[in-house]
């Protein structure tokens, strides 16, 4: 058969390879490629009538495709659940982000801050929104451009206090995950699998989501920092 084509995000890379792997054991005659971009690029190019087998996103962006008519009502298929992480370079004091008034502290207190353009990075803007500190730290804000890590730009020392879905920040080389925001505060996006209404193989993808959302592929979603949706 054909080999399923599959568009996602940054956020979901590494899981999505082992993931891809585990479903190989499972259904060695099927072949997926998966290439992960940044979820607005990933967005627009499915909207601009690419064709692809399958996208990964997050929910709400799935639910836009739908609505668009870019990827088929019904498919959507939610895999994991995934919080923000807050992490600094290696070797510098970790700030406390314990509460909600600790991580607004440090914040204030940071240098540099980083995140994404993600759907994450744009909860984030709302909350310094909400808390009347963003013209405050605008000028402070590196912002990560589409498919960069915001680990690689602490990691340099370009950003001092970065934010970014865990599963983004495990495994940087040179940084110091200080741990999740805060309950009060906590960022959870939630990615899903759908079938592309470009895709003549879509009872194949099904067949793949269906596998990517059972029991057994459980612990290599918790492996790589997220939770089953």
């Amino acid at each position: 058969m054909t080999p399923l084509r599959l568009i996602s995000s940054m956020a979901t890379k590494p899981l999505l390879a082992d993931l891809v792997a585990l479903y190989h054991t499972r259904a060695p005659g099927v072949q997926v490629l998966v290439e992960s971009v940044g979820g607005v690029d990933a967005a627009r190019r499915v909207q601009a009538g690419e064709a692809f087998d399958g996208v990964v996103l997050a929910s709400d962006a799935i639910d836009k495709l739908v609505a668009s008519g870019h990827v088929l009502a019904g498919s959507r298929a939610d895999l994991v659940r995934s919080g923000v992480a807050v992490a600094v370079p290696a070797g510098q004091a970790v700030p406390d982000i314990s509460s909600e008034a600790a991580l607004r502290a440090a914040i204030l207190a940071a240098p540099t801050l980083g995140y994404s353009t993600g759907p994450s990075g744009v909860q984030l803007a709302k909350r310094f929104e909400a808390w009347g500190i963003a013209d405050t730290i605008a000028p402070r804000i590196v912002q990560a451009q589409p498919g960069v890590p915001v680990g690689s730009l602490v990691a340099q020392g370009q950003v001092a206090l970065g934010f970014q879905q865990l599963s983004e920040m495990l495994g940087v080389p040179g940084i110091t995950i200080v741990g999740m925001l805060p309950p009060a505060v906590e960022i959870i996006t939630t990615f899903s699998g759908s079938v592309a209404c470009s895709s003549h193989q879509a009872e194949a993808v099904r067949a793949l989501l269906a596998f990517w959302t059972s029991a057994e592929c459980t612990p290599l979603k918790v492996q790589h920092g997220m939770q089953a949706a």
